[in-house]
């Protein structure tokens, strides 16, 4: 059983910067894809970024493009998200995700694996 654990969240001024951690247990993850989604009060679950956990390739929303950077270390069985420049917008809850695949995906349907969520809250 795979199990997820997110930590690094909190209230920042808007332009200030994050890092998200997510714990990965219960398995080789050589053959997962890892991401990130985030879901705002009243609104769906939405991609954030994606990264192939064996070959380190990543894929970004457009809204964060530029400002976020997700990256992973084997040793550790732990993903990161370095979040800056951050917006108000970017307030949300934030859920680490995986699934046994290594192709991109941004439909959270098609991600089998959640942690419990970390809040980021981003006062202007």
């Amino acid at each position: 059983q795979v199990q997820l654990v997110e930590s690094g969240g909190g209230l920042v001024q808007a332009g200030g910067s994050l890092r998200l951690s997510c714990a990965a247990s219960g398995r080789t993850f050589s053959t997962y894809r890892m991401g990130w989604f985030r879901q705002a009060p009243g609104k769906e679950r939405a991609f954030v970024a994606f990264i192939n956990w064996s070959s380190g390739s990543t894929v970004y929303a457009d809204s964060v493009k530029g400002r976020f950077t997700i990256s992973r270390d084997n040793a550790k069985d732990t993903m990161y998200l370095q979040m800056s420049t951050l917006k108000p917008e970017d307030t949300a809850v934030y859920y680490c995700a995986a699934a046994l695949a290594t192709y991109y995906s941004s439909s959270s349907i098609q991600w089998n694996y959640w942690g419990q969520g970390t809040q980021v809250t981003v006062s202007s």
